[in-house]
C-alpha cells in the first residue's frame, strides 16, 4: 500500500517544472522592468553604465536558462504528453493546447531576441532594437501561459507571485512614463492604457478562468488525465489523512 501511495504522488519533475517556471517568470519580469525603466539613466561612479548593462544582459540570459530547464522538465515528466516540438510550435500539443501554445509563442519571441542580439553587429542597431521590443511582448504572453497551464495556479504562493510580477511591470511603466517616455502624449497614453487594459483583463478573467471551477477540463486537459488527476487528488487526501492519524497517535 505504501508503495502505491508513494508512486501516486507528484514526481520530482513535477516540482522542478513548477519551480523553474516560477524562477523564469521572476527573471523575465526583472529583465523587462530593467529595460522599461531604462536603468542606464541611473548610472553613477559606483555603478557605471557597463555594469548596469551587464546586469540586465545576465538576468535575461539566466531567464532563458531557467526557461529551457522548465521546458525540459515538462517534457521529461510523464504525466502529460508534452514534446520538445510543442515548446517551439504553438498550439500543436494535446495538453491544454492554447495555453501551452502561449508558452511556445513566448519562447519563440525570446529566441528571436537572443539570436538577433548575437548578430547585432550584422543586422545593425535599428534592426536589433526593433526585434528587442519582442521581449516586452513575450512577458504578458508568458504570464498568461503560466496562469492558464499551471495546475497549482490556485495556490496562494503562485497567485501572489504572478500578481507581484504584474505590479512590478505596472510600476516600471508608470515610472518610465512619468520620466517623459515616450516623447509624445499619445505614446504615453498608449503605454498606460495598454498595461491598464491587461491588468483589467486579468481581474475579469482570473475569477471565471483559472480560479473558477473545472478549469482543468475547460482549459483543454485530456479526459484521460482528468481521471488521473482525480485519482491522484484522492490518493493525496488519503496520504494526508493517514499522516494526521499517525501524528495524533504519538
Amino acid at each position: 500500500m505504501s508503495l502505491v501511495l508513494a508512486s501516486a504522488g507528484p514526481s520530482a519533475y513535477w516540482y522542478l517544472t513548477r519551480a523553474t517556471g516560477a524562477v523564469a517568470l521572476l527573471l523575465l519580469t526583472a529583465a523587462v522592468v530593467l529595460g522599461v525603466v531604462d536603468v542606464r539613466r541611473w548610472n553613477s561612479a559606483r555603478w557605471p553604465r557597463f555594469v548596469i548593462d551587464a546586469v540586465h544582459r545576465n538576468v535575461s540570459l539566466l531567464a532563458m536558462v531557467f526557461l529551457v530547464l522548465h521546458i525540459l522538465t515538462s517534457v521529461l515528466d510523464g504525466f502529460a504528453s508534452i514534446s520538445l516540438l510543442d515548446a517551439v510550435v504553438p498550439f500543436a500539443g494535446s495538453y491544454r493546447p492554447f495555453w501551452l501554445g502561449l508558452g511556445a509563442v513566448a519562447f519563440d519571441l525570446l529566441l528571436a531576441v537572443m539570436f538577433t542580439s548575437l548578430l547585432r553587429q550584422r543586422i545593425g542597431y535599428a534592426g536589433w532594437r526593433a526585434v528587442h521590443w519582442l521581449t516586452y511582448a513575450s512577458w504578458p504572453i508568458a504570464l498568461l501561459h503560466g496562469l492558464g497551464t499551471g495546475s497549482d495556479v490556485q495556490q496562494t504562493w503562485l497567485l501572489s507571485l504572478s500578481l507581484a510580477c504584474l505590479a512590478l511591470v505596472i510600476g516600471a511603466v508608470i515610472v518610465r512614463v512619468l520620466a517623459g517616455w515616450p516623447a509624445n502624449a499619445r505614446g504615453r497614453a498608449t503605454a498606460l492604457g495598454g498595461i491598464a487594459a491587461f491588468a483589467l483583463f486579468l481581474a475579469v478573467w482570473l475569477p471565471s478562468g483559472p480560479l473558477g471551477s473545472e478549469w482543468a477540463r475547460r482549459s483543454g486537459t485530456p479526459a484521460s488525465l482528468l481521471g488521473h488527476s482525480s485519482t491522484s487528488a484522492k490518493t493525496q487526501a488519503l496520504v494526508q489523512a493517514r499522516t494526521t492519524v499517525a501524528e495524533s497517535a504519538r
